[in-house]
């Protein structure tokens, strides 16, 4: 396809802006697909806000946005896994393929990952971008490219619920009801379980974890969160915590409210990348952690879920913005986050 394409890109912090760039090329083995949504997630907004994480520096202009849906309009010559017209959620990193990583299946530990809007890789705040066809997942007729765009959050949620093992039965306390946090909860009542409790400080994200199913909500601003999951679990505490705040408090709280024997699935990354952590009581309890970054074989799973009905994945959505209000959609996603869950752009 020739022509132009609008671009949304950050030009310093708080800042965007709009740019025209040439339609990607497809290349034998991708497909160019118009995009439909991407979602507003927190490490776009982390960038926004900061110009960058740890190591990865934003050098503007610089394109943000790694949750992608939309439609294919052209293949490559090689491509016989999709044709145009074909609904599609897109997994943002390429890997090396060659790396013990990539070769023992654990393909998003590859050291050499390409991965939308991860600096200095672009990302899609645009109209069309061309990706690998094996990266690009068929939606069925019953999904829209809304939740396309909203597989990649959901994705983490299931690795983060494969990583501690999670099976029906099992207590589990979600700490941080933002998206991820929302979207492990949605992941873990797939997989079967029915005792799950989501910890904040904010209380329309707690409403929103209680309208998704939540089997109860604690604010931590107002209760004792190790005294209440304490008490929901009858003194036993509970089989597994999901950390998704990201914050040094919720760890600690983790350790206290877990079961001897429990496992601690870390997701959220903390501001300064380091955390302190009564260990000598984590040892008396013999506590297993586990860590999560990113995911890997989940699209497939996590699109059947939303396809089945298991996975109220829209459900999460509380705020949908036009393309051309992106310094605006930006603006309001950083500084109403007590008001706003997850916000998505429409393209």
């Amino acid at each position: 396809m020739e022509g132009k394409m609008k671009v949304a890109v950050m030009t310093g912090i708080d800042k965007m802006g709009f740019v025209e760039r040439e339609i990607p090329k497809v290349a034998d083995n991708e497909v160019l697909v118009k995009l439909e949504y991407v979602g507003i997630c927190g490490s776009d907004l982390h960038y926004y806000e900061t110009g960058r994480i740890g190591d990865y520096i934003v050098e503007p202009p610089f394109v943000l946005g790694h949750e992608p849906g939309g439609i294919v309009v052209e293949i490559g010559k090689n491509v016989t896994n999709l044709k145009v017209g074909d609904k599609v959620a897109l997994e943002p990193g390429k890997t090396c393929g060659h790396c013990e990583f990539c070769k023992t299946g654990k393909y998003n530990l590859c050291p050499d990952v390409v991965f939308f809007a991860t600096p200095p890789v672009d990302g899609v705040f645009q109209e069309y971008v061309a990706h690998e066809a094996d990266l690009c997942f068929k939606l069925p007729d019953n999904v829209s490219t809304l939740e396309g765009a909203l597989i990649e959050p959901l994705a983490v949620g299931f690795h983060a619920a494969n990583q501690g093992g999670a099976h029906a039965g099992q207590s589990a306390v979600i700490t941080g009801a933002g998206c991820i946090g929302l979207v492990t909860m949605l992941a873990l009542k797939a997989m079967g379980l029915t005792e799950i409790y989501v910890v904040d400080i904010m209380q329309n994200r707690l409403e929103k974890a209680r309208e998704l199913g939540a089997t109860a909500v604690i604010n931590g601003k107002e209760k004792d969160v190790v005294k209440e999951v304490l008490e929901l679990t009858r003194g036993a505490g509970c089989d597994l915590v999901f950390e998704t705040a990201g914050t040094e408090i919720t760890t600690q709280q983790a350790v206290s409210m877990t079961k001897r024997g429990a496992t601690i699935v870390l997701v959220g990354y903390s501001k300064s990348g380091v955390v302190n952590v009564p260990l000598s009581l984590a040892m008396d309890k013999e506590l297993t952690f586990k860590t999560v970054f990113r995911y890997r074989h989940i699209y497939p799973t996590a699109i059947k879920a939303v396809a089945s009905g298991k996975v109220n994945l829209k459900g999460i959505v509380t705020n949908v913005f036009d393309f051309n209000d992106i310094q605006n959609a930006m603006d309001s996603s950083s500084r109403k986050k007590a008001e706003i869950v997850k916000a998505v752009i429409k393209m």
